[in-house]
């Protein structure tokens, strides 16, 4: 993975409407940001919260990253959002459109080497779509400013990694893709990844069936596509065991110890244990990327945005990890 020499690190405040700018400014306040940041955002959104909500940051805009300076919060502004146009916890298509804005400026930079990694606050994705009716999400956003398509999500906490062949699509498609090239191609990555944060790491693929199809009884996907996938992996040297019924291999996971992540076969077969298991603290980690992208492990939560409650644990958990991976 390519990085900066730079050591600085470029957090977007994700849609406005939600509680991203809140949480950076809350982190902030607290002397949580304990490595040299900046923002990309707005302004005048950071400010709307600053005052309603007394965070007291001292905010200062830069045009870019070569402008920072220690002490304030400095923030790549957009000139997109004034304080009029924030609406917490409403659904807006001016913030969702800035905040793919500041979404495709921190790629950039990080591209470009003038950021050392990306961290990345709650996008609305029904928000965004008013202006961009292809938008699926962060990653595969990304992923095609990078010029990459085999991106994939790794959800990150102190108890489990788990990984996906899928993610935003239906379920119905997410089936379908479940094939034997895609899940080889996770699998490597997985086992790249996760190789170089727990040395020795052990890795399990979830069925996609009912006791992962039973022989055949409950589906062949097993049979076809993803036990071939496990024996090529197995050829390559990696510690890859599977596929296991999903709904006992968490339990052998966590309860006793057997793997240090999972390969899931789509979005929420992977996400709803791992946000059971750490809500609050886990963390988004793209894979497949020329770049470090991590995220916070939760949306825009418009039911407590402007409130001044969300919590900053997964911003600082995420900023911690791209820290990490920079060293590795």
């Amino acid at each position: 993975m390519e990085v900066t020499d730079r050591n600085l690190y470029g957090i977007t405040i994700g849609d406005s409407s939600g509680v991203g700018p809140e949480i950076l400014l809350k982190a902030w306040a607290g002397g949580e940001v304990r490595h040299p940041a900046i923002a990309y955002g707005d302004v005048e959104a950071l400010a709307f919260y600053n005052d309603s909500l007394g965070s007291g940051v001292e905010l200062r805009a830069i045009s870019s990253p070569a402008e920072y300076q220690p002490g304030p919060l400095n923030v790549v502004d957009h000139g997109m959002m004034s304080r009029a146009d924030v609406t917490p916890g409403e659904l807006s298509a001016k913030s969702g459109a800035a905040a793919r804005a500041y979404v495709v400026s921190a790629t950039k930079a990080a591209l470009a080497g003038d950021i050392a990694a990306m961290v990345t606050l709650p996008m609305n994705k029904e928000a965004t779509q008013l202006t961009d009716p292809v938008f699926c999400g962060h990653t595969e956003l990304i992923g095609e400013l990078c010029g990459v398509q085999d991106v994939t999500i790794m959800l990150a906490s102190d108890q489990l990694i788990v990984t996906h062949v899928s993610t935003h699509m239906s379920l119905q498609n997410a089936i379908h893709a479940a094939k034997r090239e895609r899940i080889c191609t996770i699998l490597r990555m997985t086992h790249e990844a996760v190789r170089r944060i727990i040395p020795g790491a052990r890795i399990a693929v979830a069925g996609l069936n009912p006791h992962a199809g039973e022989n055949g009884l409950f589906g062949r996907e097993e049979i076809e596509e993803i036990i071939p996938a496990v024996e090529w992996a197995r050829g390559q040297g990696m510690p890859i065991e599977g596929p296991f019924p999903p709904d006992t291999l968490f339990y052998m996971a966590v309860r006793k110890k057997k793997f240090d992540a999972i390969v899931c076969m789509y979005h929420d077969q992977g996400h709803i244990p791992l946000k059971l298991l750490d809500f609050e603290a886990g963390v988004n980690v793209a894979l497949g990327l020329p770049i470090i992208r991590t995220s916070v492990d939760h949306g825009t939560a418009f039911d407590i945005a402007g409130k001044g409650v969300a919590s900053t644990v997964s911003l600082i958990r995420a900023l911690e990890f791209a820290v990490k991976l920079r060293a590795l």
